[in-house]
């Protein structure tokens, strides 16, 4: 099984998993760089899978099934380019000899998807759309932080050597913000620098692993001490709101959400 993350559009990964000849792409927003890897490689498309409805997840959707009639699986409960097939929580897909389940994440979105590969070679791999990021989390634009913090903690529970595949390069921008709430994590500090060198040398900072976010992504910490003190001085949070983890959980998005 390879991984390939190729670049769309200013800032996004669709990635094309494949198996001898045969390749399965996540959130194709654009079919261009899909269908040049495809010819580059000598692939044949089996399988199209969709997380969430956003256009620069799907733009290419449509397309990529005419040009090669692979199969488009996306969520029950939001506008996917026709024909797909619906897919929910707990769905199982046999795709390319391997077991795919299907997570449910709202938040980012209200019927988002995330895809799980439990028996993937060498260790897990998680396509989690826009609901997981390194070093961050997706903005709240149809869900609420409820909905959002438990997605999250069904994601954080996932073995710790799980592949996270994030669909945007925003790992520096989120690690700027992280050191911002928890400036003394040494985890932090190394994985930043570790994220600076990938980038100055034009490298992905993805796949991310799971268990390194559990140690520097406020997102994943926001029940921290550490976390939870720096969201209840910066937004003023009262004793009670502080013992709230949603209530938390809200007010470290927020901050994040109007950081510079």
């Amino acid at each position: 099984m390879n991984l390939i993350a190729l670049p769309a559009f200013s800032d996004n990964y669709l990635w094309l998993w494949q198996q001898d000849q045969l390749a399965v792409v996540v959130d194709p927003g654009d079919a261009a760089p899909v269908l040049q890897a495809l010819a580059d490689h000598g692939l044949t498309l089996a399988a199209i899978l969709v997380t969430h409805h956003h256009a620069d997840h799907v733009g290419g959707v449509r397309e990529l099934h005419l040009a090669t009639g692979a199969q488009v699986f996306g969520p029950a409960r939001e506008e996917v380019p026709a024909p797909f097939t619906p897919v929910m929580h707990g769905d199982h897909l046999e795709l390319l000899g391997q077991t795919v389940a299907v997570l449910d994440v709202p938040g980012h979105t209200a019927g988002h998807v995330a895809y799980f590969l439990p028996n993937a070679p060498h260790s897990p791999v998680l396509f989690c759309g826009d609901t997981l990021f390194s070093g961050g989390c997706g903005r709240i634009f149809e869900g609420t932080p409820a909905q959002m913090l438990a997605s999250l903690d069904s994601l954080a529970a996932l073995p710790p050597t799980t592949r996270v595949c994030c669909a945007h390069e925003y790992t520096l921008s989120n690690l700027r913000f992280a050191l911002a709430v928890e400036p003394s994590n040494t985890d932090l500090q190394t994985y930043m620098a570790q994220c600076q060198q990938l980038r100055a040398q034009g490298t992905p900072t993805l796949p991310a692993q799971l268990g390194t976010e559990l140690q520097i992504n406020p997102f994943l910490r926001a029940r921290h001490p550490r976390v939870r003190h720096a969201v209840a001085q910066h937004a003023g949070l009262s004793a009670l709101e502080q013992t709230d983890d949603v209530a938390v959980f809200a007010a470290l998005r927020e901050w994040k959400n109007d950081f510079k």
